[in-house]
């Protein structure tokens, strides 16, 4: 039973791999392989690499420097952190809030095995992200400084002790973030919070790595004296990988209780965790009148409900809506800085410092994407909006506002802030407003008559036609493209007619053409919707 239970864990987590959600059937033995291969790619070469040049990079120093323990210590810090960061959102849906937990407790099944399963399955995927830091560490090191018993030995108690700690840490903290889920009412607004949160705090550390390796390697015999005065038991834990049997005893024993301990209590807790509903408040009804809205009003809302309920759908096409912003206070703040030292660098095309940062808020506003999945995120529920006397129109109408409100509303705060930090004359500050705004409307309109053209209306996952669609694709790249154009452009030829006059011809371009689809959509495109 344990083993059909882990099988059907693991399946789970790598069903991408042998299922296609898009296409709802097994993938081909090809298709198998070649994603099969991939992942190896990712997690061998990529990772493994990764984590192989660092290894390089820190060993020999810091063995010169008679530092072996910091090098275990800083390697194993890294291996702890992607161990956890790696599958504590597979510890928080498998083993916790999984959303089998109904049927697995309505059979015959004991709730040890229900929850071995799942703690092999967390240890598993845990092993998985710590392996590709280890083998790189322990390789490197018997390199340098040479092959022997005890050190083997101490390394694969190492390698039990970090895997078990993982695994320790990465239940308690999807045993916080499940209960911390049950209490929030709006998840959605949250996982976007969290994910873009972890999404700053790797790129900062990202791009202070670098710094802090070269501090650390100019310093190591100070930060080791330190470690060794406030914090002795790291200068323990690092002392197991240089062959130090009796500390790796010591924190093999204490790995090993805590996590009898936690095995003890999840027994305990899981029944109660598994069958909760969740913070449910109790309202009372009170009698109050509701404004009445217009059918386009009404079907704007909908759109927003849906934008607003679903975290990959803000994460993946509503980005912009903060990067615009950020850009704009950036370039009130810098641009006069930054923008004649552009100019004075292109000397031959004048004011060129302008076109570009017009390009990058232009960039910035095609990554919000709403419109583009629309249609196909109607899937078979598309008859409930042809059923509605609603003409087609409307609901394209609304699907096009509501990217043109969740964009433009941010571009105008943004390009208003990048106008007043700008280095240049009046009226190029007027068009950094008015070009980027008309922009916007263009990008919308277009993204949603790509919306009928290209639909994916058979999916079970909606991931499937907000991030692996062909409309998805052609839109955001589609206007990528247009920015290299009108960048490019203005770079061969443009520049002989100056910013003004080209600036102008590109926004009464964008303004016609966004006329003439939306024509499109009024009449052709509304039909094409109507027949889907």
């Amino acid at each position: 039973m344990l083993r059909t239970l882990l099988k059907k864990q693991l399946f789970e987590v790598f069903k991408g791999y042998f299922y296609d959600a898009k296409k709802n059937k097994m993938r081909s033995p090809l298709a198998i392989g070649a994603w099969i291969v991939f992942f190896f790619v990712i997690m061998v070469g990529l990772l493994g690499g990764m984590f192989l040049a660092l290894s390089f990079t820190l060993c020999g120093p810091l063995i010169s420097a008679g530092m072996d323990w910091m090098y275990f210590l800083m390697m194993g810090g890294m291996a702890i952190l992607l161990g956890c960061f790696g599958s504590v959102y597979n510890t928080y849906t498998a083993l916790y809030l999984a959303k089998d937990n109904d049927l697995l407790l309505s059979m015959p099944i004991p709730v040890r095995k229900i929850v071995g399963a799942r703690l092999l399955n967390v240890y598993l995927m845990g092993t998985m992200y710590l392996v590709t830091v280890m083998i790189p560490m322990d390789i490197v090191y018997l390199m340098v400084t040479g092959v022997s018993a005890m050190k083997l030995i101490c390394m694969l108690l190492l390698f039990f002790i970090l895997s078990f700690f993982v695994l320790a840490l990465s239940s308690l903290l999807g045993l916080f973030v499940a209960k911390i889920s049950l209490k929030i009412k709006n998840k959605s607004f949250v996982t976007v919070a969290v994910t873009l949160l972890f999404i700053v705090g790797y790129y900062f550390f990202y791009f202070k790595a670098g710094t802090f390796i070269r501090d650390l390697l100019l310093h190591a015999q100070e930060y080791g004296e330190k470690i060794k005065g406030v914090a002795y038991v790291l200068y323990l834990f690092g002392l197991i990988g240089t062959g130090d049997i009796v500390c790796a005893i010591g924190f093999t024993v204490v790995v090993s209780a805590v996590v009898i301990f936690i095995w003890m209590r999840m027994l305990k807790s899981f029944m109660a965790i598994a069958t909760a509903t969740g913070k449910v408040k109790t309202q009372r009804y009170v009698d109050k009148k509701v404004k009445e809205k217009n059918l386009f009003g009404a079907m704007l809302s909908k759109e927003l409900t849906r934008f607003t309920s679903s975290p990959n759908y803000m994460l993946n096409c509503g980005l912009g809506i903060l990067l615009i912003p950020a850009a704009g206070v950036y370039f009130l703040l810098e641009a006069k800085e930054f923008m004649p030292l552009i100019n004075e660098a292109m000397a031959d095309r004048p004011q060129c410092a302008t076109i570009l940062v017009c390009m990058a808020l232009c960039l910035l506003a095609s990554m919000n994407l709403m419109a583009a999945p629309s249609v196909s995120l109607e899937g078979k529920n598309l008859w409930i909006s042809r059923s509605l006397p609603i003409k087609p129109w409307v609901s394209l109408a609304a699907k096009a506002g509501l990217q043109i409100i969740l964009t433009g509303i941010p571009m105008l705060l943004g390009s208003i802030m990048t106008a007043i930090g700008a280095d240049a004359p009046l009226g190029e500050k007027v068009l950094l407003v008015l070009m980027p705004m008309v922009f916007v409307l263009f990008s919308a309109i277009l993204d949603t008559m790509i919306a009928v053209k290209m639909p994916i209306l058979s999916w079970t996952n909606e991931i499937e036609p907000i991030k692996h669609s062909g409309g998805v694709f052609l839109a955001m790249f589609g206007s990528w493209v247009i920015c290299v154009i009108f960048t490019a452009c203005y770079m061969f030829f443009g520049y002989l007619a100056g910013n003004m006059v080209y600036m102008l011809v590109w926004t009464v371009a964008f303004a016609v053409l966004s006329i003439a689809v939306a024509f499109w959509l009024r009449t052709k495109g509304a039909k094409e919707f109507a027949a889907l």
